[in-house]
């Protein structure tokens, strides 16, 4: 497929709307990160790693990226039945854009910080929030591949 065609129709808009809903999700891009970068996980580990996601968030998550082809579901008969997600070729394929969207976000946050900070005093917006950060309060980690 050439990447490079001009796709700028409504009928194109259309038609890549559930592509770009999916993976401009963040606990998709989260998700899918972790397992690039980890292999393979299962649930507790990857909620675990996440650390701010519900279990029914978690939970549906992976459905639909298994559902889009982009996760493997792997049930291991044990007892108890262990489970393993992973990401799908397609999925790691998605890798590439992720990682190239974190680094642009890491490179630019504190120019766009500041952009924001202009607008709010040129607009008079008092005491706007500050883009949300981690749950943690650490530090974000650089998207490196």
């Amino acid at each position: 497929m050439d990447v490079t065609d001009s796709h700028d129709g409504p009928e194109d808009c259309a038609a890549v709307k559930p592509v770009l809903a999916r993976i401009g999700d963040k606990w998709v891009v989260l998700v899918v990160r972790l397992l690039g970068r980890k292999g393979p996980r299962r649930f507790n580990e990857l909620r675990r790693e996440i650390g701010t996601i519900s279990q029914r968030m978690l939970t549906l998550t992976l459905r639909a990226l298994e559902r889009d082809g982009l996760v493997t579901r792997t049930v291991y008969p044990t007892i108890p039945p262990r489970v393993e997600y992973d990401l799908t070729p397609l999925g790691r394929s998605l890798m590439v854009p992720i990682e190239a969207l974190g680094n642009w976000a890491f490179a630019h946050r504190e120019e766009m910080d500041a952009a924001r900070a202009r607008f709010d005093r040129l607009h008079g917006v008092a005491d706007a929030a500050a883009p949300p950060a981690l749950a943690t309060g650490a530090p974000a980690p650089a998207f490196k591949g």
